[in-house]
């Protein structure tokens, strides 16, 4: 990717200024494959973070903290997207009776089997987004990445 044709400039930017864009470049082409692929099913990126982090509570319920936590894109309209999850019956959620500010979030059978599916077709999206890149870059990559503050 050429950042300074992408961007259309003749100017030599600064390594540091150039990563940056390089990085918001590769961030935008990323979300839009990934949102691309999710499409069909109807599901935003952030949503199916949700899904997966309830499918890895092994059938322990979330709770809105819970999935705020390990959201990989902070938000805070967490509740909203488990709305729209429940309204595609993908999730379902549980008020306690006790204590209405205490509620649970769980998969659904539908919800479970959607995501299998959404996995084949996004595992396919991120071998095609990193073809270019050997095992051995991959590595280095995440290891340069992890230096980023």
């Amino acid at each position: 990717m050429n950042v300074e044709a992408i961007i259309k400039t003749d100017a030599v930017l600064p390594p540091q200024r150039r990563t940056i864009i390089h990085l918001l470049l590769v961030h935008n082409r990323i979300n839009e494959a990934m949102a691309n692929a999710l499409k069909p099913f109807g599901v935003s990126m952030q949503q199916f973070n949700v899904l997966r982090i309830l499918r890895g509570q092994k059938g322990e319920p979330a709770n809105m903290s819970t999935l705020n936590e390990r959201m990989v894109t902070k938000m805070s309209n967490t509740t909203r997207l488990v709305d729209k999850l429940i309204a595609k019956g993908l999730v379902r959620r549980n008020v306690c009776p006790d204590n209405r500010r205490k509620v649970e979030i769980f998969l659904t059978p539908d919800g479970r089997e959607q995501l299998l599916v959404m996995d084949q077709v996004i595992d396919a999206e991120e071998k095609q987004l990193m073809e270019q890149l050997s095992g051995d870059q991959l590595q280095e990559l995440n290891k340069l990445l992890d230096l980023i503050k």
